[in-house]
């Protein structure tokens, strides 16, 4: 017998209502209506590029149009209602799924010892005593703050010295907290002294988290295999999600839809019965240039089966095969992503400079949509400090 089916407009729509991109960007930007738009999306990824603006600072700008730069650094440091750790990368969680994170804390313990025995230079595992001291002792540290006595390298990231790689490894394995940021360096305490409720808060067992974790993982995605709810949180393994899956199919919480991709093909996928016949509102029409490493995008394989748009960030792409720019940001306009553009902030000069604009297939750039994407530049340019957009004379390209 086939499947319910959930046709691709469908599909684009409720994906985007789930990641905060389908109503106008309006709406606070500080305190609790800036946690509403982070919990609607389960966390924001941190990335120290800044090429226009941080990786975060674009996502959520994105969906709150009034966001500045650094709106999101109080819910840390001073109202503490949340927390910077790990999923995929780097990223600030709602302080109330701290509990579940213990078993990643778990977890991690020996995983990363497993791992950096191969990656980083021995013997940090002896400084642990010597830096949990310091900050008891002392107080809140940075990781130039460590290890004074210790060789300093100029090299990447691969090249810590001791004290900073425990630094780092007391933090991924929850002895640790980030207390607060200054730039963009990150500044520790002891975990029991910046979440102290959480730190006392009982571990869930592994079932409770793995339920917790798929579930919130399906709700912000509306429909996903096994394998996309185990790597939404990256908290449970892949088995975990799958028997999860498994079960609630069983129990019949959950049902089987197929989806229909860009390119018209079905893929099998996970549902809550009630997203069956749903429908998402109609999507502004608004032009919003996302980071690239914005949730939408977050998932590049999921991408394109949905949307059609193949996406990645050409700085790893070696020449002569690089077709785009450097670094590029997704355009999205509705429901669709209608081209990637190539743009750099000078904020000494105060200019967005913008060099080039590479349209999708299909995409016609008549004058009201050329209109709603210089708008949308002169907003991103206010966002970034700049009072200025220079565009270059070429700067539209061929599909």
């Amino acid at each position: 017998m086939s499947l319910p089916r959930i046709a691709n407009r469908t599909a684009r729509h409720l994906f985007l209502d789930r990641h905060g991109l389908i109503a106008p960007p309006h709406g606070a930007a500080k305190g609790a209506g800036l946690a509403e738009v982070i919990g609607t999306l389960g966390f924001v990824q941190v990335d120290s590029i800044n090429t226009v603006a941080r990786a975060h600072d674009m996502i959520l700008y994105a969906r709150r149009q009034s966001y500045r730069p650094g709106g999101w650094a109080p819910l840390v440091a001073r109202h503490r209602t949340h927390f910077e750790h790990w999923t995929h990368d780097a990223a600030v969680i709602p302080a109330a799924y701290f509990p579940h994170w213990k078993l990643r804390f778990a977890r991690d313990r020996a995983r990363l010892r497993e791992r950096w025995a191969k990656w980083r230079e021995p013997g940090y595992e002896a400084k642990f005593d010597a830096v949990l001291d310091r900050i008891a002792n002392h107080g809140p540290c940075c990781s130039a703050d460590v290890g004074e006595d210790e060789e300093r390298s100029n090299g990447g990231w691969w090249e810590w010295h001791p004290s900073k790689t425990a630094l780092e490894y007391l933090w991924r394995t929850g002895a640790l907290s980030v207390a607060r940021r200054e730039g963009f360096r990150k500044i520790y305490d002891l975990t029991e002294r910046v979440f102290p409720d959480q730190h006392r808060a009982p571990q869930p067992d592994v079932a409770e988290t793995v339920d917790w974790a798929c579930r919130a993982a399906l709700d912000r995605l509306g429909f996903a295999t096994s394998g996309e709810l185990a790597a939404f949180w990256d908290l449970v393994a892949p088995a975990e999600a799958k028997a999860w899956c498994a079960d609630a199919l069983a129990r019949g919480e959950i049902a089987e839809v197929d989806v229909v991709m860009a390119d018209g093909r079905l893929r099998r996928h996970f549902a809550w019965p009630g997203t069956l016949g749903a429908e998402a509102p109609e999507p502004s029409q608004r032009v919003r240039i996302l980071s690239p490493f914005d949730p939408l995008l977050r998932d590049r394989k999921r991408a394109e089966r949905l949307f059609g748009f193949h996406y990645r960030i050409e700085v790893f792409v070696p020449e002569p095969k690089r077709r785009y720019g450097y670094y590029v940001f997704p355009v999205l306009e509705g429901d669709r992503m209608i081209g990637r553009i190539d743009m750099k902030a000078d904020r000494s000069a105060g200019v967005l400079n913008v060099r080039a604009f590479w349209p999708e297939a299909g995409a016609r750039m008549g004058a009201g949509r050329r209109a709603r994407l210089e708008a949308e530049l002169e907003r991103v340019a206010r966002m970034a400090g700049c009072e200025n957009v220079a565009i270059a004379a070429d700067w539209m390209r061929a599909a």
